[in-house]
């Protein structure tokens, strides 16, 4: 590439200049449209942020239940407006505090979770009507989301008050993560009975977020990013309505989760690009007429693989520009990073420099005194048609090749995002890609920079809380639970009556994982 060409990190070539001549052939009714009208390129509300700003979540969660818990707190009164929660990789992986396999993990990336006991500390004294609630958990979200159901309805919640959303996408942790349990054909089927329990239990749950998050974090670019994630959008869609479900009584609660990076345009294009998208597949492939079925609602969150450990602080502009970038596209809720991510969690300073990011962008800036504030500029138009023009050609390949569970279950993803990580990687070492502090204006003398402490005696108070708990409780109750949940599972009957029968008794997250492991299997990638 010569030094006057100039590409976005999709490798989309950008114009020096813009002009009409570049929107020729764009018929703003068709791709455009009002905001709150298809094709919801301009926003999904027509509003937008005039009502309120979106909501503003800080991601949360490390040690025990009564640390988060504090966290919490601190969150919400600095005037964060809904909770985001992470869990520690034993919870995350179906294994109590307790168990051999969770040596030296608990609380470390997340809070950790093993009972019931556990999430009635987590949820202690918080307004669970008033607030709603981001669970980042996908093998085990069935469990979570019982968990949390079961403490709501002891505090007196009404189910139809209770907002909030299970990451729930497992099939993302195949092509990113790695945090997977059972077998993909499986997993679908906890997916769609979450689908069916909480159409009938939880009417305002948000039962899953189709998460591009993770696989921008692996090193995808922008364009891989919406076109794998509307991928497996649809695969989720085809499961649910195999299992009997109609488009419309699930549709309206799926929502999206997406990452913000530095390339400030195209960023903005990829949201609204993934807007137009989305709704076309639900009118079109699905046939479905209710707009509630066809809106995209995301959440952002701020780029965590952009963030350095070199000058930590300028990790504070990063984010501002990250989540400038969202609000811009459109974003329903926004998670702004600490800057000190690249270091250890957040420490409560870098908490509240996030937040306060936010509320500086929605009460100074002016972006939200008008809707879309960039729709209709010659380089944002033509650049988000490009980014879906790019998307679509991934998505006729991933149809081609079955969908996204066979083009997963081949590899053909997690092929696309590696050689992408690594083009992107040489362009740094070649400095032909700039990072400032890594490969330009770096510094040789760093400065001490405070870091979250992970206390150690927390793993043992973690295993001695449940190995207390196995002890006390009633064991024949939970084992004729657990039976209960074996046979459902056996026979093909939505798995989470049970499974909140044995969690009310008292049944731990890693029994509850193991009995689903008989059945189903684990997986075992190729």
């Amino acid at each position: 590439m010569s030094k006057d060409e100039v590409h976005t990190d999709s490798d989309i070539p950008i114009k020096p200049l813009y002009e009409e001549s570049d929107l020729s052939d764009w018929t703003p009714g068709v791709k455009l449209s009002k905001p709150g009208e298809f094709p919801f390129t301009r926003g999904i509300y027509p509003n937008m942020y005039r009502g309120k700003p979106w909501t503003m979540r800080q991601y949360a969660g490390f040690g025990t239940a009564e640390a988060t818990n504090e966290r919490f707190k601190f969150l919400l009164g600095a005037g964060q407006t809904g909770l985001s929660c992470a869990f520690d990789l034993p919870t995350q992986m179906g294994y109590d505090s307790d168990h051999p396999r969770a040596e030296g993990e608990v609380g470390r990336v997340g809070v950790a979770i093993s009972s019931l006991e556990d999430m009635r500390l987590l949820l202690s004294g918080l307004p669970l009507e008033e607030v709603t609630t981001s669970m980042t958990i996908n093998a085990t979200s069935s469990i979570l989301l019982l968990l949390y159901q079961i403490v709501a309805e002891e505090t007196g919640a009404r189910p139809e008050k209770l907002g909030g959303t299970i990451q729930n996408d497992i099939l993302k942790e195949y092509v990113a993560r790695g945090t997977y349990i059972y077998p993909p054909r499986q997993s679908m089927k906890i997916v769609t009975d979450i689908f069916s329990y909480c159409k009938e239990n939880l009417p305002n749950w948000n039962t899953i977020s189709i998460s591009g998050y993770h696989i921008r974090e692996a090193g995808s670019t922008a364009v891989q990013e919406i076109a794998f994630t509307l991928a497996n959008g649809i695969a989720y869609v085809e499961a649910a309505i195999q299992a009997g479900l109609h488009v419309d009584d699930f549709a309206p609660r799926l929502s999206f989760f997406w990452n913000a990076h530095n390339n400030f345009f195209e960023e903005i294009a990829k949201y609204r690009a993934s807007r137009r998208m989305w709704a076309s597949i639900m009118k079109d492939r699905f046939g479905t007429t209710n707009t509630k079925s066809q809106l995209l609602r995301f959440h952002t969150q701020t780029g965590g693989s952009t963030l350095t450990a070199q000058q930590p602080e300028v990790n504070i502009v990063r984010v501002a520009l990250q989540a400038l970038a969202a609000v811009l596209g459109g974003t329903q809720s926004l998670h702004t990073n600490g800057f000190d991510e690249a270091l250890g969690l957040p420490t409560e300073k870098a908490a509240k420099i996030a937040l306060r990011t936010q509320q500086v962008l929605a009460f100074e800036s002016g972006v939200t005194d008008t809707v879309d504030p960039l729709g209709g500029a010659y380089f944002i138009e033509t650049l988000t048609n490009q980014v879906e023009e790019a998307a679509w050609l991934y998505l006729k390949e991933i149809d081609q090749r079955g969908g996204a569970v066979a083009a997963i279950e081949a590899g053909y993803m997690q092929d696309e995002i590696e050689r992408a990580a690594y083009e992107y990687a040489k362009k740094i070492d070649s400095g032909e890609k700039i990072v400032v502090g890594i490969n330009r204006f770096s510094e040789v003398d760093g400065v001490d920079q405070d870091v979250f402490p992970v206390d150690p005696k927390q793993q043992l108070e973690q295993s001695e809380r449940v190995q207390r708990l196995k002890a006390l409780r009633d064991k024949v109750l939970v084992d004729r639970a657990l039976l209960d949940l074996k046979a459902a599972a056996i026979e093909g009957s939505n798995v989470l009556y049970p499974m909140k029968n044995a969690l009310r008794s008292l049944a731990t997250l890693g029994e509850v994982s193991d009995v689903l492991r008989e059945v189903y299997g684990t997986y075992m990638p190729g």
